[in-house]
């Protein structure tokens, strides 16, 4: 009892008092504006008024009705079918080019051209608000305290510094995946910390580490020559020579949606708060059908399969491949799947529309979740401490994955090259084999075992900017500096330059000695 009002006690200060206040929100589509819709709620719950920036050609944000959530949209000169182009051909192209030490070059080629179409939404969002004069004067007036970004759509930024007001952003990783290191100035040793999307872990061979370091190099390559476009729209839209980086590298709290139970040990800055699974919670009740379908399971239990709402359908082969695999597992499963019945499908499978996954995850006969590997389903997974099979496509997926593979939780198999037999034989590995649901379970006791939750942190840190008007504490000296300054490159010159001018005094001192000896030994040999 004691111990409750003591973490009751701590939580209160924690919360501090801050009274309703005015929250504007800049976000980016799909699963990310999941994460955020959360905190959102939670910062209504709190009494605080929200206001979402939306584009009119938004895909997955939709108004809703609550008095103390407005949407302001705004005209932007494309629909939600050019929105969902851009990211099928993000998708598709990391699917037909899925980096390996082999083919990473190729695979950054070909993303340079997706990621400069994106680019070109990407500004036209940016103009669709900076140049909406009616719009901005509104914002003025509606006088709030903080903005939340999601870097991915870059711009938020610039809107917070013309509105007077501090931002924080809130993202899994950086789309550059170097922002961080150069706009935040997070250390990034080559050695031991993997580089974003390189499907490394913190144990790395001599191979592995060179593999590494091109990796980082060709990521430094790519911001250097495609987010660096965005420094002279930076310079135009706040009236002064700048660059992306350095508007970046102004945000007040970095919210990072990962934590130690998926990260490696790696060093990171005061100002940046790990809020990895604020969106799960504990599981609810099911469907009656889907319930009964459940328990005719018995003992063998249930697995959840989902590739995520970005994958619409699978090729008929593909299909009736996988429906074959589960066909051969004793288990029932509930697949989230759309499109045409496989003629493999088992009677002990039942497809979904769509399913209440984390329901489901938290079902205590759950064996198993066969997932694409999105950060969300993973901390689900995580959460209810549910071993995997990944299937990861693009993006993050085949990353978080390989950490998941390291901590012993998943198994994968390759979506393009995998067989029935390969799919089959990774379900009863991390069915039958012990350690998954044990180191499952392990992740799950170190992810629940936080002082605060990550949602609450979450709140806390955007509540922390608007009672402080910042955290100007927490931001590193290293934003001061240069790039030769950071690497003390001019002190490295100083003092070559100090030991150089040693060395040659040294040199002058002994061939001026040799020559006065010499002159002596000359004189006395006359003598």
């Amino acid at each position: 009892m004691l111990n409750n009002l003591l973490l009751f006690s701590l939580q209160i200060s924690l919360i501090g008092t801050t009274l309703g206040g005015n929250v504007l929100i800049w976000p980016m589509e799909g699963s990310h504006w999941l994460n955020v819709k959360i905190i959102i709620d939670e910062l209504i719950k709190k009494e605080h008024n929200v206001t979402v920036l939306v584009a009119s050609g938004a895909l997955f944000i939709t108004p809703t009705s609550n008095s103390s959530l407005t949407f302001e949209m705004y005209k932007v000169p494309f629909g939600k079918e050019r929105m969902e182009g851009v990211i099928n051909d993000f998708v598709l192209t990391w699917l037909e080019n899925r980096p390996s030490p082999s083919t990473i070059w190729r695979f950054y080629q070909k993303m340079a051209k997706v990621i400069k179409n994106f680019h070109i939404v990407s500004r036209e969002i940016c103009d669709g608000v900076l140049k909406n004069q009616q719009l901005m004067e509104k914002l003025k007036k509606s006088k709030f305290e903080v903005l939340v970004s999601d870097p991915v759509f870059p711009c938020g930024d610039i809107v917070a510094l013309k509105l007077g007001i501090p931002f924080m952003y809130s993202l899994r990783f950086s789309p550059a995946s170097t922002v961080e290191k150069h706009c935040g100035k997070v250390p990034y040793p080559p050695s031991y910390v993997p580089a974003v999307l390189s499907e490394l872990t913190d144990q790395m061979s001599f191979t592995d580490r060179i593999r590494n370091f091109i990796s980082y190099h060709l990521q430094d390559y790519m911001f250097e020559t495609l987010w660096k476009s965005w420094d002279s729209y930076y310079s135009k839209a706040l009236g002064r020579p700048t660059t992306l980086c350095e508007t970046m590298g102004k945000a007040e709290i970095w919210l990072i949606r990962t934590y130690w139970d998926f990260e490696f040990p790696r060093p990171y800055l005061p100002n940046f708060e790990f809020v990895g699974g604020l969106h799960c919670k504990p599981a609810k009740p099911l469907p009656k059908e889907m319930e009964e379908f459940i328990q005719s399971s018995g003992k063998d239990g249930v697995v959840v399969f989902s590739l995520g709402s970005m994958v619409k359908n699978l090729t008929e082969e593909k299909a009736n491949l996988i429906a074959s695999a589960l066909a051969q597992i004793p288990q029932k499963v509930l697949w989230r799947y759309v499109g045409k019945k496989p003629a493999t499908l088992g009677n002990n499978t039942q497809l979904y529309d769509w399913i209440p996954q984390n329901d489901l995850l938290g079902h205590p006969k759950t064996k198993a979740f066969i997932t694409h590997g999105g950060t969300n389903g993973i901390y689900e997974a995580i959460y209810h401490g549910v071993p995997m099979v990944g299937v990861p496509m693009f993006a993050d997926q085949p990353d978080n994955i390989a950490h998941m593979k390291a901590k012993g939780a998943a198994v994968e198999v390759n979506l393009n090259t995998m067989t029935s037999v390969d799919l089959l034989s990774a379900l009863r590995t991390v069915i039958n084999e012990p350690s998954y649901k044990e180191n499952a379970m392990r992740l799950s006791r170190i992810h629940h075992d936080q002082l605060v939750k990550p949602l609450d942190r979450a709140v806390f840190w955007i509540e922390f900017v608007m009672r402080h008007k910042g955290a100007k504490h927490l931001r590193p000296a290293a934003h001061n500096l240069t790039w030769f300054q950071y690497h003390s490159l001019d002190v490295i010159g100083f003092l070559l330059v100090c030991v150089t001018m040693a060395i040659f005094l040294v040199i002058q001192c002994c061939l001026f000695s040799c020559q006065k000896f010499g002159k002596i030994g000359k004189k006395k040999k006359r003598e």
